[in-house]
């Protein structure tokens, strides 16, 4: 293939003449460095290349080659509980091979390491008919991650040999005989970031996502497969939450992109995974994990490159199976390099500056998570959940990032910068915020635990409302003027409030609520609310109920402390409550 020549280069872009044999996608090595880039535009022989990593010093005359393939990524045994780049390159070999804390221009680094071995285990026979997707063995990459080997994309035939074994990457594993000849085939696969990788068909997100935070379990879940935002201005706490779920959510695998945030926040996630201990297989978090790093000192060009390469990883392992939960922090700062590049480009500016395709972007990134059959004979499931953190200029959730996020995506978790300054924390705005998921994953989690879940959410969301429109009240007439109903519906609300929504991510016991924990502090707080209506009901003052009941609703703040094995405490709360108020009631002579 013929390369061609550097013409000019400003910041990421890089423009080269002599480019007729390239194509749009093909990936380049750009300078007498070998900077990768890739091609994102022709106009005749003329090529406009986004360059990866940093330009300076590049300059007109050098050569660009040409290698003909799109940009892609390393599939295999290897990939979990590594960090890597925007473009798949291990950091920490990188620091290895080079010495340095700083990222060299021009090294090549391979993705996977090449002389691991890996214990091989065969799932078919000589002689067995294999088509693409289909499981040929597995390997034990962790200790509760099983790598499943796929036939990849687009071959079938017939096994002609595969035996068990150690295997490095390179090894050949198996050999099939196809329509075209004996092909051998090893560990690894790889795969263009840019388009996603087929399956059966798409199935309708149904099963909850329990991610152990209540505000998002009980008030606005996720499904698995579905799509979720979280926006929210600085310090409003997106990193915390994105980390929580990443942390504790019931998800086989977690793909964890920085896309352009504070590189101290890598290196907290860094620092805090490996110790985290998963509750569901009491193995180390990391152990699920796969970290893509392109933090806001790392190329903006590659910012654009990392979300694609994670969500490849994503449903690779999807393929397998699995559920996979995918986190990007955040979107904000991928559009920000794609406004760059659409600049550089001189492209007819959208909203903002953005570029007009900002809106087409955001939903083929969204548009590639989802509930599905995978292909392969054995009709098996996975899931990738997708979760991006915006990040608004001053919360200002009417940019256009912002919207166009919200028009693909299904779940809205809006922080509420009033609500982190009160440090109440996750600073979920839960007047703001919705699910669409709701409707069904009530009634599904309704059906599974025989309980009438939809009710009591759709209770607690009720006296949140009206909280808001009391408040209002309140201050312009004081509290005294309102009916006693309405008294005991804050007093319920500041509850839902404070001894339910609110969450400590930093305490050992309140950091992760399962579900059943959650129904049960719920349940003992619509107690409450229905005891004390039915007290008031029957005559009761609002003033008996409350000073009636004081160490009870010490009890009830205190619930979300009482660790998970000793959950029976919580239940016995709510018996508790019905005895309290109705010695209330006979207090006060009430028959």
């Amino acid at each position: 293939m013929k390369n061609g020549t550097i013409v000019s280069v400003s910041g990421p872009l890089v423009t080269a003449s002599g480019m007729e044999d390239a194509s749009i996608q093909d990936v380049c090595r750009v300078g007498e460095l070998g900077l990768l880039g890739e091609v994102i535009e022709m106009r005749g022989d003329v090529a406009s290349i986004q360059v990866y990593e940093e330009t300076s010093m590049i300059g007109p005359g050098e050569v660009v080659e040409v290698t003909g393939e799109p940009l892609s990524v390393e599939l295999g045994p290897g990939i979990m509980s590594k960090m890597f780049d925007g473009i798949q390159r291990p950091l920490e070999t990188f620091v290895e091979k080079t010495d340095s804390h700083f990222i060299a221009r021009g090294v090549e680094v391979d993705p996977l390491d090449r002389e691991d071995t890996w214990e091989f285990e065969k799932r078919v026979e000589v002689g067995d008919e294999v088509s693409t997707g289909d499981i040929v063995g597995v390997v034990q990459e962790t200790s509760i991650i099983e790598h499943r080997i796929m036939v990849p994309h687009g071959i079938s035939g017939t096994v002609k040999s595969i035996e068990n074994g150690t295997y490095t990457l390179e090894d050949t594993v198996y050999v099939l005989d196809t329509e075209t000849g004996e092909q051998s085939f090893t560990l690894m696969q790889r795969w263009p970031v840019r388009r996603g990788r087929p399956y059966a068909h798409k199935i309708n997100p149904t099963v909850p996502l329990i991610t152990g935070q209540r505000v998002i379990d009980t008030l606005f879940p996720v499904a698995k497969g579905g799509t979720a935002a979280i926006p929210g201005p600085f310090g409003a706490g997106k990193t915390v939450v994105q980390q929580q779920i990443a942390k504790w959510s019931d998800v086989d695998i977690v793909v964890y992109i920085g896309c352009g945030e504070r590189g101290n926040e890598m290196t907290e996630v860094i620092n805090e995974f490996p110790e985290l201990v998963d509750p569901r297989t009491g193995s180390s978090i990391m152990e699920r994990t796969v970290l893509i790093a392109n933090t806001s000192n790392m190329p903006v060009a590659a910012r654009e490159a990392s979300v694609y390469t994670g969500i490849t990883i994503a449903e690779y392992f999807r393929d397998m199976g699995y559920s996979v939960a995918v986190m990007a922090d955040s979107t904000s700062r991928w559009a920000e390099a794609l406004r760059e590049i659409s600049g550089r480009l001189e492209e007819m500016p959208g909203d903002e500056g953005y570029p007009a395709y900002l809106g087409s972007r955001l939903a083929e990134y969204y548009e590639r998570a989802g509930r599905v059959i995978a292909l392969g004979n054995d009709g098996r499931e996975g899931s990738i959940t997708a979760i991006g953190a915006v990040s608004p200029p001053g919360g200002d959730t009417s940019e256009p990032v912002t919207q166009n996020t919200l028009r693909v995506v299904k779940v809205f978790w809006g922080l509420d910068s009033a609500l982190s300054r009160r440090r109440h924390f996750p600073a979920v705005n839960w007047l703001d915020s919705y699910s669409q998921y709701s409707s069904t994953i009530n009634e599904t989690i309704g059906d599974q635990l025989q309980i009438d879940w939809d009710s009591m959410v759709n209770r607690a969301k009720f006296l949140l409302q009206d909280e808001n429109e009391l408040e209002e009240i309140v201050q312009l007439v004081g509290v005294e003027s309102l009916s006693d109903t309405d008294r005991l519906k804050l007093s319920v609300a500041r509850m839902i409030r404070i001894d339910f929504l609110q969450q400590n991510a930093y305490d050992d016991v309140d950091t992760y609520t399962s579900f059943e924990k959650q129904y049960e502090m719920l349940a003992a707080i619509m107690e409450f609310d229905h005891q004390g209506n039915h007290a008031l009901e029957l005559g009761s003052y609002y003033n008996e109920i409350i000073e009636g009941t004081g160490p009870i609703r010490e009890r009830i703040s205190r619930m979300k402390f009482i660790p998970e094995e000793e959950i029976e405490e919580i239940t016995k709360i709510r018996t508790d409550i019905k005895d309290d108020i109705r010695e209330v009631v006979q207090k006060g002579g009430v028959n």
